[in-house]
């Protein structure tokens, strides 16, 4: 059966395209402009697709590395993520307190369930922790405290808990610990399968944990604290230095094998151009250094954050995982294609110089995310064709099953 986390994964990256198609509508003075959205369209991304994404394949990864049987589907954690997310993406737009306290409360409470999946693995395993599974754990930790915190944002909650400035410490929780861990587990276990070599030695991948871990929790304490240098830039070294150190052995191990032909290898190489622009940028805004315009940063470099790193490791890893997982496929090749590749970063970039082009900002963004657009469609058609692969499969197995019951 197909593993009904894709479906929705799928469902929501469409609808993350649909909203960047409505920016670029925007941006050309083509369609009016709708509170809120700018906010619904990143958690389409990060706690949509993504979360669907994690949600599915972090508990076949880990049971793979920790050599246990393959986990029953968990419905209980699919309909408590899936009521949380609709009832929260609901309302974000309508910015309505009720509806993003329960939505917010049934996403928390499904990832409390699915780190205890991950934790129970472990005890009925005889092998040592998989070298993701820490990475995947930490990250749910930070994902949890973003929960609280982005929740709270909404109902009062950061006076009682001392938080200065509680957007920024919502995103760096969710950026520099969820996701950042996340991506860092799933490159560390899939490369094994992709190259069959392993990205890093287990030495190495225990210093980037660490490094990874420490880092956010300063990038979380700074501006929960009211931007105490103390904590941002220790954290803002230590995170930078194990990304980089994590790209890296991810370029020269994808470069060295044949998956160098691959688009999908170059997604999740550049991805992280699109990570590092914005922890580039935050001294040059901490240090107020003139000419540099932090509010415009602050307001759209989250966008071209996620949908220049978070949408090129879905556009790269939901096909491999459809065809990993759904197809069954031996040697699953990544996603993407070279105009995927090319568009993304294209309007990527167009959305960066929208920041510091004030008088054209309006039509630089349109264009930027038109160009998102672009982007999806080669992958939307390359989803179509694995679904409907999987489906005539599946049709022919249940009638096969049927004549020979007959």
């Amino acid at each position: 059966m197909a593993n009904p986390y894709f479906l929705m994964a799928l469902l929501y990256l469409v609808a993350a395209v649909l909203a960047a198609l409505d920016s670029s509508l925007v941006g050309f003075q083509l369609a009016p402009w709708f509170n809120g959205l700018r906010w619904l369209r990143v958690h389409l991304i990060t706690l949509g697709m993504l979360t669907e994404v994690a949600f599915g394949v972090l508990p076949l990864l880990a049971a793979a590395r920790l050599k246990v049987a393959r986990p029953r589907m968990r419905w209980d954690v699919w309909l408590t993520l899936n009521a949380g997310l609709l009832v929260l993406l609901a309302g974000i737009p309508l910015i309505n307190q009720g509806l993003i306290f329960v939505g917010g409360t049934l996403i928390f409470v499904a990832t409390l369930l699915l780190m205890g999946q991950l934790w129970q693995m472990q005890r009925q395993s005889a092998q040592q922790a998989g070298e993701g599974r820490k990475f995947y754990l930490m990250g749910l930790a930070y994902f949890l405290l973003g929960i609280l915190v982005g929740t709270g944002l909404w109902l009062g909650w950061m006076a009682p808990l001392g938080i200065k400035v509680p957007i920024e410490v919502h995103i760096h929780a969710n950026n520099w610990g969820f996701l950042s861990l996340v991506f860092a587990g799933l490159l560390i276990d899939l490369m094994p399968a992709l190259t069959g070599r392993p990205l890093l030695s287990s030495r190495s991948i225990r210093l980037v944990y660490w490094m990874m871990t420490v880092g956010a929790l300063g990038l979380v304490i700074g501006p929960w604290l009211g931007g105490v240098l103390w904590a941002v830039v220790p954290g803002l070294v230590l995170h930078l230095s194990a990304t980089i150190w994590l790209v890296t052995a991810t370029a020269r191990t994808l470069l060295a094998s044949p998956r160098r032909r691959d688009a999908g290898a170059w997604h999740l190489i550049g991805a992280y151009i699109w990570i590092l622009a914005p922890v580039l940028v935050a001294p040059l805004i901490l240090l107020g250094v003139p000419g540099v315009p932090g509010a415009g940063i602050d307001a759209t470099a989250p966008q071209a954050l996620i949908y220049g790193w978070v949408l090129q490791f879905a556009y790269a890893l939901i096909p491999y995982f459809v065809r990993r997982y759904f197809l069954h496929e031996d040697g699953a090749r990544l996603g993407g294609s070279w105009i995927s590749v090319l568009a993304i970063h294209v309007g990527s970039a167009f959305i960066w110089a929208s920041i510091f082009i004030v008088p054209n900002r309006e039509l630089l963004s349109g264009v930027g995310y038109a160009f998102y657009v672009v982007s999806f469609l080669p992958v939307l058609v390359e989803m179509v064709r694995l679904f409907h692969s999987g489906l005539r499969r599946l049709e022919t197995q249940i009638l096969d099953s049927s004549a020979e019951a007959a």
